[in-house]
């Protein structure tokens, strides 16, 4: 406590003392975002967000689903798994108008196993560009006003993460019908090609087509004083179409963009 309370003294005499031996450095651009209410920026609204979401779903191939193992643990399953959660990769394609994910299940996976067992399920998915940032996030006013060195090692990832939209769909699994296995086939294996080998009928593993119907979506734009974050009504993203989707553009889907600006959004 005594740390936090003096942190603004802190701040303020290492501000007047940097002041009079050097010119302070340009202030982050998320000190001076404009507000929400600006003509010139706002923050998306649920449905806007929704749309860049399903546009998440239909560009994104891969995501983690959850379930958590039921009380009753078989087989060669150790002891104390009940309740226990687990997330694990999984392909995804959007094969359907509404906003609800496909997936080929394999009937022996665990996270398949698990649902069969009565668990719950979300898929979590997050948007990576396909090109790095011209201009990046970086803490220099922190460096300055600390005087740490701002020449670290280069970046493992070569854009912020936290600052990219993602979301998570919670709902439940549905089996597809028969007459829609060739259809979901055609489309699934366009996005994982190598799917082609455990399609329903193969020799290998018993599988199906199910979707995940979607009942709540929770999302994260990036930073909060930019995007929005929260909970998306359900019927807004259903209610996206092909067309608005397909007509908005993600952050890095084209090179040449900054990680502070929004106005690609």
């Amino acid at each position: 406590m005594k740390l936090l309370s003096s942190l603004p003294f802190v701040c303020l005499a290492a501000r007047s003392w940097a002041a009079a031996k050097q010119p302070a450095p340009e202030p982050q651009y998320i000190f001076s975002n404009p507000p929400a209410s600006a003509s010139e920026y706002k923050i998306p609204t649920s449905y806007e967000s929704a749309v860049l979401g399903r546009r998440i779903l239909g560009l994104t191939p891969l995501g983690t689903l959850a379930t958590v193992f039921p009380d009753a643990s078989g087989g060669r399953q150790p002891e104390g798994l009940g309740g226990m959660p687990l997330g694990l990769l999984e392909y995804v394609a959007d094969c359907e108008e509404d906003g609800n994910p496909t997936f080929l299940a394999i009937n022996i996976e665990t996270t398949f196993k698990n649902v069969r067992g009565g668990s719950n399920i979300s898929l979590a998915q997050q948007w990576t560009p396909p090109y790095p940032p011209d201009k990046r996030i970086k803490s220099t006013f922190w460096n300055w006003l600390f005087g740490r060195d701002d020449s670290g090692p280069t970046d493992r990832v070569p854009y912020s993460a936290v600052n990219l939209p993602r979301y998570s769909l919670l709902g439940y699994i549905e089996k597809m019908d028969a007459a829609a296995t060739a259809d979901m086939s055609s489309c699934f294996v366009d996005k994982h090609p190598d799917a082609k080998y455990w399609l329903p009928g193969n020799p290998i593993h018993e599988s199906q087509f199910v979707r995940l119907v979607v009942t709540k979506v929770y999302w994260i734009g990036g930073f909060g004083d930019r995007a929005y974050i929260g909970w998306i009504p359900v019927e807004e993203w259903k209610n996206v179409t092909r067309k608005e989707w397909e007509s908005v553009e993600l952050p890095g889907e084209k090179e040449g963009w900054k990680e502070w600006s929004s106005s690609d959004l």
